[in-house]
C-alpha cells in the first residue's frame, strides 16, 4: 500500500490537478463510435469476402487493427506527446519492442519448425 493514502498533506494539495486533461463524454463517444466502425468494417470484409483475396483481406484487417489501437490510445488511454505522459510513452515503446521481438521469434520458430521435424514413417510397417 502506498504511504500517500495515510499521509497528511499541505492545504491546497490535490493529487489530480484541475488543469490536467481528462476525458469528456464527447471524447469517449467519439472513440466508441470509431471503435465500432473499425470493428464492423473488417468483420464485413471477412464475412462477405468482398476483396476476394485472403492475403489482401488479412493485410487490410491488420491495417484496421493498427488504426483501432491508435484510436484506443488517443481516446481511451489519453496518450499524447506531452511531457507529463513521457514515462507512459516510454513504457509503451518498451512494450512494443518486447512484443515485436516475441512475435518475430515465434514466427521464426514456426516457420522453421517443419525442417526440424522427424521424417514421417509408415506406421503399418511397424511390428
Amino acid at each position: 500500500m502506498s504511504s500517500e493514502t495515510n499521509a497528511q498533506h499541505q492545504p491546497g494539495y490535490e493529487p489530480h490537478p484541475e488543469d490536467e486533461a481528462h476525458g469528456s463524454f464527447r471524447g469517449y463517444m467519439t472513440g466508441f463510435v470509431l471503435s465500432v466502425i473499425l470493428t464492423a468494417i473488417p468483420f464485413w470484409l471477412v464475412m462477405s469476402g468482398a476483396l476476394g483475396n485472403n492475403q489482401l483481406t488479412g493485410f487490410v484487417v491488420m491495417g484496421f487493427a493498427v488504426v483501432q489501437i491508435i484510436v484506443h490510445m488517443i481516446y481511451f488511454l489519453h496518450m499524447n506527446g506531452r511531457v507529463e505522459g513521457g514515462w507512459t510513452l516510454l513504457a509503451l515503446v518498451f512494450t512494443v519492442i518486447v512484443v515485436v521481438i516475441t512475435l518475430a521469434g515465434s514466427l521464426w520458430v514456426m516457420y522453421h519448425l517443419n525442417t526440424n521435424m522427424m521424417p514421417v514413417h509408415d506406421m503399418r510397417q511397424m511390428p
